[in-house]
């Protein structure tokens, strides 16, 4: 028998949206004079450890939040000063948007270069300021229900079981956490979420989600190639035969820039590597000029769920909410989401603050949510951001960007017509033998970089004689299908190394390298047969990013 805890709320995963619906919660306590107990779970050794993003942070959401944030020393410290926009047309040349052809929503005034990693941690450090439990190192990895069906809590994942799934000397079982309302923030493609979707058909009006895969450096620059507050974004080069993305470079502080790629996980050609295109890119005059002479510190990838308005699932259930990336609230238009996945998280808790305050025991549908939401600026900047993904899905980077351009300047993004991508990712690739193989350049150890050496600045970390946390649904499809049909794609797709084809005594034998993971969840989305199923590995596993 596990042991179990009672809470009010419990939360699932200390990223931006669960921690901002955690300090939110206590704020609404302690202004209604009410007790209430509240406890957020952390599959990360520690509150950040596992966060990843670009960042350009747009405030409105904090200032909501904390309106003292300056005061309270939040890590905010490099206002952007600058945007520039390029289109790279080929390995050499690129040409400059003027600002004025730009989206309005890609303007960044007012903004800040942050790392998201330590915004977290102060927003832990708020949050258990105003009384949260946080737990970090335990792994929400199972979802508990009561007899009627409705949402019960959570249990973390057993101790010191070993790979052959027996328990080792150290075995500790998991606990559960009971809750009146479990919120669960796991960020894009959680695997908890993932069942709840599901389970509840939250889905059911929804488009197909769509996801891209970034990936991002941290690099020490020269002083006198070092702009602070510099924002720069583009496309095109070296994407190519149908793939899409953009390219992001942001001149933080210290003299440091971060570095980073995103590529649409809709992409066709199972030869594509993203890792690959990302270490080509940066031999780009236009990205070389600032990497020159510097040093790499730091490398992580992480999948974004992008769908935006047109793919949210319905974001409550029974006895739980599902909220941030978890749901997909990312305003792609803006390429951000740290504001709306907070934003998301206040409401939650607003929600179940004001249920709780009449007496509520859980375990409802908590439509007073959905209310509120519909009500707030994060639907109406949604809305707006409708149709951004889908116009560059369905007419490509240029008459998309016009489409976008034109919605978005002239129409505030209501313009009177809705896009829709119906499509979903993990069923565009084409056959490999319909595909022309995409030979890379090999890494020069200057500016580009093989996997391997950049998982190691990932500090990423897996107990070796545990259960795989990446699990075949039918461990026959990787040879039997995906080899001869897609030329077995996962051993480009996943960022990290992971997965490898050798040859056996019998033929080719499918490797899985659980140790090297990220944590970026794309095998999860993009494997063809959807054979791939990304659980919790033990707690406290996985990369340690410091400042990302």
């Amino acid at each position: 028998m596990r042991e179990s805890m009672e809470f009010d709320v419990v939360i699932v995963g200390a990223g931006p949206a669960g921690l901002s619906a955690a300090c939110r919660l206590m704020q609404q306590a302690q202004a209604a004079e009410q007790e209430l107990t509240v406890c957020v779970v952390e599959k990360g050794s520690e509150v950040g450890a596992h966060i990843l993003s670009g960042a350009v942070m747009k405030t409105r959401a904090l200032d909501e939040l904390f309106p003292d944030w300056k005061e309270k020393g939040a890590p905010l410290k490099t206002p952007v000063t600058e945007d520039q926009v390029f289109m790279l047309k080929n390995e050499s040349s690129a040409v400059k948007l003027p600002n004025a052809f730009v989206p309005k929503t890609m303007h960044n005034d007012g903004n800040y270069i942050v790392s998201l990693g330590n915004v977290t941690r102060w927003l832990g450090e708020q949050a258990e300021a105003l009384g949260v439990e946080v737990f970090p190192g335990f792994a929400a990895a199972e979802v508990l229900y009561h007899e009627d069906g409705s949402v019960k809590g959570i249990a973390t994942g057993d101790m010191g079981v070993t790979a052959s799934g027996e328990q080792g000397p150290n075995y500790m079982p998991g606990m559960e956490l009971h809750a009146k309302y479990t919120i669960f923030s796991e960020g894009c493609r959680g695997h908890l979420g993932k069942q709840l979707i599901e389970q509840f058909a939250l889905d059911k009006n929804a488009d197909p989600q769509h996801y891209g895969i970034g990936i991002k450096e941290l690099w020490d620059i020269d002083p006198a190639k070092h702009q602070p507050g510099l924002v720069v974004h583009g496309s095109g080069w070296p994407l190519s035969d149908g793939a899409s993305g953009g390219f992001f470079l942001y001149h933080a502080e210290d003299n440091q820039v971060v570095v980073g790629l995103i590529i649409d996980l809709n992409y066709s050609n199972p030869y594509l590597s993203p890792f690959d295109e990302f270490q080509r890119m940066k031999h780009h005059p236009e990205i070389k000029q600032y990497l020159d002479g510097g040093k790499r510190v730091a490398y992580g990838a992480r999948a974004i769920t992008k769908g935006g308005f047109n793919t949210l699932p319905k974001m409550t259930m029974p006895g739980a909410l599902l909220i941030g990336c978890d749901a997909g609230t990312l305003n792609f238009s803006k390429i951000k989401g740290i504001h709306t996945a907070m934003k998301s998280g206040m409401l939650a808790a607003e929600a179940i603050a004001a249920a709780l305050a009449k007496g509520d025991e859980g375990g409802k549908d908590l439509n007073g949510f959905t209310e509120a939401y519909q009500a707030s600026w994060l639907y109406d900047e949604l809305y707006r951001a409708r149709n951004f993904g889908p116009a560059m899905h369905k007419f490509g980077p240029y008459l998309g960007g016009v489409f976008n351009y034109i919605d978005q300047n002239w129409f505030g993004g209501k313009i009177p017509v809705t896009l829709h991508d119906l499509h979903k990712d993990h069923e565009q690739l084409k056959p490999a033998s319909e595909c022309a193989e995409i030979q890379y350049p090999k890494p020069d150890g200057v500016l580009s970089f093989d996997k391997l050496s950049s998982v190691f600045l990932s500090n990423t970390n897996h107990e070796e004689d545990q259960p795989c946390h990446l699990q075949l649904k039918d461990s026959a499809i990787p040879i039997s299908q995906n080899l001869p049909k897609y030329a077995e794609p996962a051993q480009r797709y996943c960022p990290a190394g992971v997965y490898e084809v050798v040859d056996g005594d019998n033929g080719p034998q499918f490797l899985i390298n659980a140790q090297n993971c990220v944590h970026c969840k794309t095998c999860d989305i993009k494997d063809p047969f959807q054979n791939i199923k990304w659980v919790v590995p033990q707690s406290g596993d996985g990369p340690i990013y410091p400042n990302m």
